[in-house]
């Protein structure tokens, strides 16, 4: 006699991309290695995020004996509702939950989802093992360690220690079975090097969860399924390791091994990971290779934040500053694009200690892209514990989740996240005044719109960079400009996002995708007529120098504005080598920290994107170019005097 096991894994697509079914096939590969469980019959898991295939699904479990679902914050309101459906028409049908989105502490959770009889914490491979043979069996399931039902909670499971007994979900094609496919889609790989992770960072589950011990698989298995990956065409492979680089001179090896791969057979195309939390020029070796090859896009430097009580009150280690203003230095000179993670609204921070910090990083001159999240509560993460919530007085809101470049069509069935509204260091006020200093961070520094202005008013006025934006944010609340368009979508947007209903953003001009608002709204910005794009920039210093009461020349003034823009990615110059005359030399200028010199310069640069068609080129330049920061040019690398030097250049 058969039994049918169903199973969910529910994704989003990123353009024409989809992440394989990973969990579940670590689950089934290992299952499947188990004579007793021969019986055991698999179905195809639920993968697509599909309305009208939500009656399909739900039929084809009607005659299910297990239904096995994979819970994130990203498709737990899909997951919930198959699953109901599936118990109303199969009561006898087991429904097992498990994942990172299933909460340790339960409370009403069988109040509110009684259609789960299984509730499964912590890594399911031996779980879901002891969980079958009872099935088999009298159904006891008491038995079994690490599981909670309506009226049991069981001793946790302890954590697996000899990996390489669990068979890759790759090598043995399980997750190949596990799957239709579809023309026009290529699939995402997951790929763990090692699990677990020594940190305790509160507003993370990966330490907690993993009760902080380190645990890796053997260089052999992953060799081979690197060339697994190369053999079957996966483009993009994202490694979920907590930690990439932890092990120096393994994870090395590894990333050769991935650049040989490439070398060899053209892919895997893309290796996105998660670096070592304390980052250090011992990465760089591996970032070479990576990067050599373009499997890597830019290298992630966590910092969270830069102020000091809230770093403790997160129980959060970082570099001392100076020291990763090195590192970006050290990566900049190898070429290995970096970008800056920082959370906004984190327990213990302050509205002036976020702008102190974002002062502070906007020093560093090598720094590449800035990212800048909301504060979000992870089920299982210790911030989300009653008691930490209490002490520090932890308010939050119920929001739609916010997937980035997410096509608009795959949000029917909603799903939802919680978010850090107010603290006891914060409250909501506050926390809408971090939002746009981060939005005008990211959207004018980060993306250059404004960079070099920025600091030229730090070098000749002693102007703090935060008094610059505050100054632009004034501006675009009171001035009716094309800038104050963007200010007055940033007011709908953050009034909207902070009251629950979402930070969905789409301009189908751009891409028919869920932009972040700074994305959106640099794009719109280098989508802009270059002679539009400086009048705009000139009246805004304007109003600047009357505010401060600064009086600058105005020929040095325009001079500057005109390389500003002539360091963007813009759309109205596509052609492979731009060039342009100057009156003054602002390479020396800005890269040697040198005076204003009067002096004729003809810099030129080749083009790093060219793409005639404007939804392509958006995509190239800010989704897919943000981490490789493909929308400008740092000064240190303009060539000069083109009459001189040959315009072939690298």
């Amino acid at each position: 006699m058969q039994i049918k096991v169903s199973s969910s894994q529910f994704n989003y697509t990123y353009g024409n991309r989809i992440h394989f079914p990973y969990s579940i096939a670590l689950l089934v590969s290992y299952i499947k290695t188990k004579e007793k469980f021969s019986q055991f019959k698999f179905d195809k898991t639920f993968v697509f995020r599909n309305e009208e295939k939500i009656e399909e699904y739900v039929e084809k479990c009607r005659d299910s004996d297990i239904l096995l679902c994979s819970c994130y914050v990203w498709n737990w309101e899909i997951t919930t509702l198959v699953a109901k459906k599936v118990k109303e028409i199969n009561p006898k049908c087991l429904i097992i939950f498990g994942g990172p989105q299933v909460p340790e502490i339960l409370e009403d959770f069988f109040e509110k989802y009684p259609f789960v009889d299984i509730a499964v914490h912590g890594e399911g491979e031996i779980i879901f093992e002891n969980i079958l043979s009872e099935y088999l069996m009298e159904k006891n399931y008491f038995k079994v360690k690490g599981i909670s039902t309506k009226d049991f909670t069981t001793e946790p499971q302890e954590r697996i220690k000899d990996f390489d007994s669990m068979p890759s979900p790759y090598l043995t094609n399980t997750v190949l079975d596990l799957v239709d496919i579809v023309d026009g889609y290529q699939w995402i790989a997951s790929w763990e090097t090692n699990r677990g992770c020594p940190y305790q960072c509160t507003f993370c589950d990966w330490g907690s969860s993993t009760a902080t011990t380190m645990r890796k698989w053997s260089e052999e298995r992953l060799y081979k399924e690197i060339e697994w990956f190369g053999d079957n065409k996966i483009p993009y492979i994202d490694g979920c390791d907590a930690n990439f680089g932890i092990y120096r001179d393994r994870d090395l090896q590894i990333a050769k091994k991935l650049r040989e791969e490439k070398l060899t057979k053209g892919f895997p195309e893309t290796f996105m990971t998660n670096w070592a939390k304390v980052s250090s020029e011992k990465i760089i070796p591996l970032a070479k290779e990576l990067t050599s090859v373009g499997l890597l896009k830019a290298v992630t430097l966590s910092l969270q934040s830069l102020d000091k009580n809230t770093l403790d009150t997160i129980k959060r280690a970082n570099l001392k500053f100076n020291t990763f203003s090195t590192l970006t230095t050290s990566f900049r000179d190898e070429n290995i694009p970096t970008y800056t993670e920082l959370i906004m609204g984190l327990p213990g921070e302050t509205l002036e200690s976020f702008k102190k910090g974002l002062e502070t990083i906007l020093s560093d001159e090598d720094l590449g892209s800035i990212l800048i999240y909301n504060c979000g509560l992870l089920p299982n993460a210790p911030m989300n514990y009653p008691e930490y919530r209490e002490k520090h007085k932890i308010k939050s809101i119920r929001t739609p989740i916010f997937l980035i470049h997410t096509r608009k069509d795959e949000v029917s069935i909603q799903e939802y996240e919680r978010i850090v509204i107010e603290t006891s260091s914060y409250n909501l006020k506050e926390l809408k005044e971090m939002y746009r200093y981060a939005w005008m961070i990211q959207t004018f520094h980060n993306f250059g719109i404004l960079e070099l202005v920025a600091k030229f008013y730090q070098n000749e006025y002693q102007l703090p960079q935060m008094e610059f934006y505050e100054t632009l944010l004034q501006y675009g609340k009171n001035e009716k400009s094309f800038f104050s368009k963007e200010f007055d979508l940033l007011e709908k947007h953050v009034d909207k996002g902070y009251s629950g209903k979402g930070w969905a953003h789409y301009d189908f001009d751009l891409a028919e995708i869920n932009w972040p608002l700074e994305e959106a709204s640099a794009a719109r910005f280098l989508h802009l007529d270059t002679n539009i794009l400086f009048t705009e920039i000139q009246k805004f210093v304007e109003f600047l120098e009357n505010k401060r009461e600064i009086h600058s020349k105005s020929e040095i003034l325009n001079d500057l504005i005109k390389f500003q823009i002539f360091l963007l990615t813009t759309r109205a110059n596509l052609e492979e080598i731009k060039e342009e005359k100057f009156a003054y030399d602002w390479k020396d200028y800005f890269v040697n920290n040198s005076a204003i010199t009067k002096s004729k310069m003809n810099y030129f640069y080749k083009n790093k994107i060219t793409e005639k068609d404007p939804i392509k080129w958006t995509l190239n330049v800010i989704w897919y170019g943000r981490k490789e920061v493909k929308y400008k040019i740092f000064p240190k690398f303009l060539k000069v005097d083109s009459l001189v030097i040959d315009k072939n250049i690298p």
